[in-house]
């Protein structure tokens, strides 16, 4: 587990589905040193309910897979498939900047 922590230096914390509640809490916390948070979904509600947090995973993964590379896993190695996926995150940042320069106005000229 050294190996993991020294990996993920920033990660402090983790979102999980109530499916994943019991001993791992403790277990990411002792052997991790991350916090796993269990999002659970509230016992009054009926039918379809949105958890909070868990849309932006889903959010940030559905952006991902806009991306025609990453909808099949062609990759063989880890390292070009994280490549892949930050040239998609950067693609998309870059166009949304894009976007929001072309929306500004430009600036007056002084005569």
């Amino acid at each position: 587990m050294p190996a993991a922590k020294n990996h993920f230096r920033r990660l402090a914390r983790i979102w999980a589905d109530g499916g994943y509640s019991g001993h791992l809490t403790d277990w990411t916390t002792q052997h991790l040193g991350v916090v796993l948070d269990i999002v659970r979904r509230s016992d009054d509600a009926s039918g379809f309910q949105v958890l909070p947090r868990r849309w932006v995973v889903e959010r940030s993964v559905a952006w991902l897979l806009r991306s025609r590379r990453l909808v099949r896993d062609y990759e063989r190695r880890t390292d070009s498939s994280e490549a892949v996926v930050l040239w998609s995150m950067t693609m998309l940042m870059s166009r949304r900047l894009a976007a929001q320069l072309r929306q500004r106005p430009a600036p007056a000229r002084a005569a």
